[in-house]
């Protein structure tokens, strides 16, 4: 079985983000990027079920600018057998992603398509999902646990109310979420051989989409800064500042 493995250039979690000074957007200039955590979580997933005998190769994609070759190589370093870029310069929309995504699953025919619930720079929470109903697959967001048993696979997912356990006739897609698993670092000479598996650049015209983007950001803004809170002795002190206040009557 083939996996496919979308992967996204961001800018590092530990990196605090800064907004022009014009409000049009994020600063990236002299900005350390890295592969999207929740990706991360994709990519050591499909390593694991390739370790277990159920996949067969592992191929990691990426939407963006000819720097995310680094985050393919990333993800090579890590045990992906080969990669594809679909380089674009504009800032791509779920929906293209989506679309792109469904032509390489067309082209490639995977078994699973294992990404991120979300990415950290837009949060949209949306690709995943795109990809399902364009192919018209099942999908299994948001998990906890991922299991494949001969031609399905099961999928635990986080839900508000606990757990929730489905099974996907596959091809499926899968989305992942924090505690699926703990990322694998790359050694050395993993990240070494990895400069020498293949890593095909595309465009997205190569799959006929159209990444014109369809939204318009207005303005970004910086979070206003929180006020420092104030501890009480015990609950009267509480109430009474409540109704100081105006919260409670």
């Amino acid at each position: 079985m083939k996996i496919i493995v979308p992967v996204k250039r961001v800018i590092d979690y530990n990196v605090k983000p800064r907004v022009k000074a014009d409000g049009t957007g994020v600063d990236l200039a002299n900005v350390k990027m890295s592969m999207n955590p929740f990706d991360e979580i994709a990519v050591e997933e499909a390593i694991r079920l390739k370790e277990k005998g159920v996949a067969t190769e592992i191929v990691a994609v990426s939407v963006g600018p000819a720097k995310a070759q680094e985050t393919l190589r990333t993800a090579l370093a890590m045990g992906a057998d080969r990669a594809i870029l679909v380089q674009t310069d504009d800032e791509v929309e779920p929906l293209a992603v989506a679309k792109i995504l469904k032509a390489i699953a067309d082209e490639e025919a995977p078994g699973l398509v294992i990404l991120g619930k979300q990415a950290i720079d837009d949060d949209s929470n949306q690709t995943g999902q795109m990809l399902a109903a364009l192919m018209g697959r099942p999908q299994g967001t948001f998990a906890s646990k991922v299991e494949v048993e001969g031609a399905s696979v099961s999928v635990t997912r986080e839900v508000d109310g606990g757990l929730e356990t489905v099974k996907l006739a596959m091809p499926a897609i899968v989305t992942t979420d924090l505690r699926l698993n703990e990322p694998r670092y790359a050694s050395l000479p993993n990240i070494m051989k990895a400069k020498s598996k293949p890593l095909a650049n595309k465009a997205p015209a190569d799959y006929g989409v159209d990444t014109a983007p369809r939204l318009k950001t207005l303005k970004v803004t910086e979070l206003p800064v929180r006020s420092a809170g104030i501890k009480v002795a015990d609950v009267d002190a509480l109430v009474a500042k409540l109704k100081e206040m105006g919260v409670a009557q």
